[in-house]
């Protein structure tokens, strides 16, 4: 089993290639969802949390237990600083990881793959064998983005200075794939896949 991550900045279009490979019958783990299940499932976290932030980051059942972020809470702890955006990060990013590679014992695929549109940024690199960078043009993206979101330019805009650069990726992706609307994305999807396929039976070869 090969394992590839996928990322892209807002309003490339990432997600739309992942349904292209669930449609082609490819697992994917999609790491915003899985955070957000972790963050009140996972009792490190939720521990971590409680001591970072203090009682009120969850609310509780009758039973005591976690059901729900306290979003304002947590997000005011957030904002704070950089240096506490670090600390919760590094509470939940490593048991994103191991929940990834726990998730692919269970597939049955010789190919999985991992979307994150914070895959270099978390260092969920680490855990894939293969990474693709999925693209458009700015103004594609923006436009994209404010029609999703709801949002006005300048408020997308603020939100892409928060990402990583792109062309920092370009330069340590393995794959890129333009989802410009009018590059063909399903032969650049088919085109990769076989390229990471030849790995795969050049590994079972050797």
């Amino acid at each position: 089993m090969l394992r590839v991550g996928i990322t892209g900045g807002i309003g490339s279009g990432k997600s739309f290639i992942c349904k292209i490979l669930q449609a082609k019958g490819f697992p994917v783990y999609d790491c915003d969802t899985e955070a957000k299940r972790l963050m009140v499932e996972n009792e490190g976290i939720i521990q971590g949390l409680t001591s970072l932030v203090g009682e009120d980051a969850y609310l509780f059942d009758a039973e005591n237990r976690a059901i729900h972020l306290n979003k304002p809470v947590i997000a005011q702890y957030l904002f704070a600083s950089s240096e506490n955006t670090l600390k919760i990060n590094s509470l939940v990013h490593p048991q994103v990881k191991a929940d990834f590679l726990n998730w692919t014992l269970r597939q049955n695929s010789d190919i999985v793959f991992m979307e994150s549109a914070i895959l270099y940024e978390a260092h969920f690199q680490d855990v894939v064998d293969y990474t693709i960078l999925v693209t458009a043009p700015l103004d594609v993206k923006l436009e994209r983005a404010m029609l999703r979101d709801h949002a006005t330019r300048e408020q997308i805009e603020s939100r892409m200075r928060q990402q990583q650069d792109e062309n920092n990726i370009i330069a340590l992706a393995d794959h890129i794939i333009l989802n410009d609307g009018v590059a063909d994305v399903q032969t650049q999807v088919d085109h990769i896949i076989n390229e990471i396929r030849k790995s795969l039976n050049s590994k079972s070869v050797n």
